[in-house]
């Protein structure tokens, strides 16, 4: 092998070693950079739809989930519970949900897919804070004697029934929020999305 042939053979091995280191130099800078581009965990998490299990929710219980960092209200109304919707029809302010862009199957009584189930947005609609559950007919918590359960919210008194409908002549100016939901099986609900259009 001629000495003219090792140096151009050397130069080669260079060339290519050295368009190697740099082109893998290349992706290892690319990469970070598109994967900075792309929404962290948790953004997707803030935004992302809740898979909840509700078999083991008992009538008259409540559980709370977080769903776009609010808090999400589940609850498996009792027979007594659901039986105190009709009766306060004429109390409340917006008795189908008819005053504020809703999910259709939320217009109606129990303002639900399924009526034993109460899905909503434990936010008040006045000023956002977290109205108590009041579970408790009459005075026994606090409220009115005439009270048939619901929730109260401390800050400025807006009441609301068990299907988070908001009573009339108080501070909230609607209803709880109904989320977008859909039932995966009868026992788990995915909150955030509704493949059926809400």
């Amino acid at each position: 092998m001629s000495n003219e042939c090792k140096v151009d053979c050397g130069r080669r091995r260079l060339v290519v070693a050295t368009a190697a280191v740099g082109g893998a130099g290349a992706i290892a800078a690319l990469v970070p950079f598109l994967s900075s581009m792309l929404p962290s965990e948790r953004a997707k998490a803030a935004g992302a739809p809740v898979e909840v299990e509700i078999g083991g929710l008992e009538p008259g219980q409540m559980m709370t989930v977080e769903w776009r960092g609010k808090p999400v209200w589940i609850i498996n109304r009792s027979q007594p519970m659901l039986e105190t919707l009709p009766v306060l029809d004429g109390a409340v302010a917006d008795p189908k949900s008819d005053k504020k862009m809703q999910p259709d199957y939320c217009k109606n009584e129990t303002r639900s897919i399924k009526p034993a189930i109460m899905v909503a947005v434990g936010i008040c609609t006045h000023l956002g804070c977290s109205p108590s559950a009041k579970f408790k007919k009459g005075s026994d918590e606090g409220m009115d004697g005439n009270w048939l359960g619901g929730f109260l919210c401390p800050c400025h008194g807006s009441t609301f029934d068990f299907a988070g409908r908001v009573f009339k002549n108080k501070p909230a100016p609607d209803n709880l929020e109904v989320p977008p939901h859909m039932y995966l099986t009868d026992t788990r609900i995915l909150i955030g999305e509704d493949k059926k259009g809400a």
